[in-house]
């Protein structure tokens, strides 16, 4: 008999696993966007991350399979006839299924937020996963342009909140309805004759900032063909229709009021695309008011999101300034959240018109942004201080001090290892910790514990003539009623 064998100990692609100071960066996002939603009014909800398929609509390319694009199951693995489950792909379609079978007890406008994981089968790459966290916000049950108007506000709040600064952002708004207007004066019809024809259109405009004019050209018309040789077909216009929708992505001015002039002549004699020119003029009107200026949110005809549900308005939540990654290369992060009015999706479900509208905000690109400029939230890099264990008899009086410091509300930790004291310093600076405590024998008899400062310690190693000039500026005796006083002065100072 052999053994069987063992398993690779790795992640599937386009996974990752998050620990340490990365996940508190997380969660304290998390914190302080609930806090902006909660101040806008916006109460909590959280749906599960298995929906049936059909709840979830059609909304990625068709294939034998429920969709191409997520993950799915059946729900009962050997009943051919089960339906299928799949891994929700956005907070957005379990909102319009969760609204629907609640529709009678919930107050219309219906306002909530919701965080969560969401799933994507794609091909994952740099900085692309396939799982990821979003933040939305979504409000169901008014056709106004003050509801969409708002959540422009809340974006723009939303990354004041953590610490970006005016200029460092900008939300851009779009609305479909003009979209469609140009599609229809080249030919696409706005129904499900050229639904496909316009979502392909549509994918192809959402990709101008990464592929520029020429890449989007080449999906507008037969197709495009990656760096790893994968080919995407085209949308097949003619060479006028690719002109007139390239002239349509480049046609935003320096001002709302000025895009809004240049959209209507873009669209004239197209009723749809003049109805999302008096939308966008209508949230313009609201935006300033509220003082909201153009330099905070701006109209821009080349956000048009990839999703088909969208129906009207779309935004999308750009950072404007660039870093360098660990190798001194340029990053920009671009597109961090977007959304726009769906007011199809509820009335899938229940057959007459329940006008929505939302915002997502991805919180894990949000957190690689906070990293990457150096913006790190109060307590979110902080590992607790370690107290040693140097001999088992006295570990009642080891535990007795992790206590103290726990209820002071002071991270700390209990070394629960075999290891020597060389061993757990070494453990104590592979956990960052900030301190290390170390009662020996000789401390407790004079009623002393030593404190090792290690932050200070390691900034001082380097400059240090010799060993006992390092232990002197890096770790002092105190009393062991002084304990609690001490590593506060430490960790304050540090």
């Amino acid at each position: 008999m052999t053994d069987s064998p063992r398993p690779a100990a790795e992640l599937p692609r386009g996974f990752q696993d998050i620990g340490g100071p990365k996940l508190a960066r997380r969660e304290w996002l998390v914190g302080r966007l609930a806090e902006v939603y909660a101040r806008y009014g916006f109460e909590r909800l959280s749906t599960p991350i298995v929906e049936y398929a059909d709840a979830l609509g059609k909304f990625l390319p068709d294939k034998d399979r429920p969709h191409d694009g997520v993950f799915f199951f059946r729900d009962g693995a050997e009943d051919e006839k089960a339906p299928w489950l799949v891994l929700r792909y956005d907070l957005t379609a379990p909102l319009a299924r969760y609204v629907a079978e609640n529709i009678n007890r919930i107050a219309l406008p219906y306002r909530r937020f919701q965080t969560g994981p969401v799933f994507r089968n794609e091909k994952p790459g740099p900085g692309r996963f396939r799982e990821f966290i979003q933040f939305d916000a979504d409000t169901v049950g008014t056709a106004s342009m003050a509801a969409d108007a708002e959540f422009c506000m809340l974006v723009s709040d939303s990354l004041n909140a953590i610490g970006l600064k005016d200029g460092e952002h900008v939300v851009k708004v779009n609305n479909r309805k003009i979209l469609n207007g140009v599609l229809e004066l080249i030919g696409i019809p706005n129904d499900e004759s050229g639904e496909e024809q316009r979502g392909t259109v549509l994918r192809a405009m959402d990709k101008l900032d990464r592929l520029g004019p020429d890449g989007v050209a080449l999906l507008l018309g037969k197709g495009r063909k990656d760096e790893s040789g994968d080919f995407t077909p085209g949308a097949d216009l003619a060479r006028a229709g690719i002109d007139r929708v390239l002239g349509f992505l480049s046609a935003g001015a320096a001002s709302r009021a000025q895009s809004c002039a240049a959209l209507a002549g873009l669209v004239a004699g197209s009723r749809t695309g003049e109805e999302g020119v008096a939308e966008l003029a209508q949230m313009d009107a609201i935006l300033t008011a509220a003082g909201f200026g153009d330099s905070r949110v701006a109209i821009d005809p080349s956000v048009v999101r990839g999703l088909a549900y969208y129906t009207g308005p779309v935004f999308e939540a750009q950072l404007t300034f660039e870093t360098r990654d660990d190798e001194g290369r340029p990053v920009q992060f671009g597109s961090v959240g977007g959304g726009g009015r769906y007011d199809g999706l509820v009335e899938r479900f229940l057959g007459r018109k329940v006008p929505a509208t939302g915002v997502s905000i991805g919180v894990s690109r949000l957190a690689d942004v906070l990293e990457a400029r150096g913006i790190v939230p109060e307590g979110a890099d902080r590992a607790p201080v370690v107290v040693l264990v140097l001999d088992k008899a006295a570990l009642p009086g080891y535990q007795a001090m992790v206590s103290e410091l726990r209820n002071a509300g002071i991270a700390a930790e209990l070394y629960l290892g075999e290891s020597g004291m060389r061993a757990q310093l070494k453990y104590a600076d592979r956990r960052r910790a900030p301190i290390a405590i170390i009662e020996g024998s000789d401390e407790r008899a004079k009623g002393e514990v030593t404190i090792r400062d290690l932050a200070l310690g390691a900034q001082g190693a380097a400059d240090a003539k010799t060993k006992e000039d390092w232990t002197a500026r890096a770790q002092k005796a105190v009393k062991r009623a002084d304990l609690l006083q001490s590593v506060r002065e430490i960790l304050a100072r540090s």
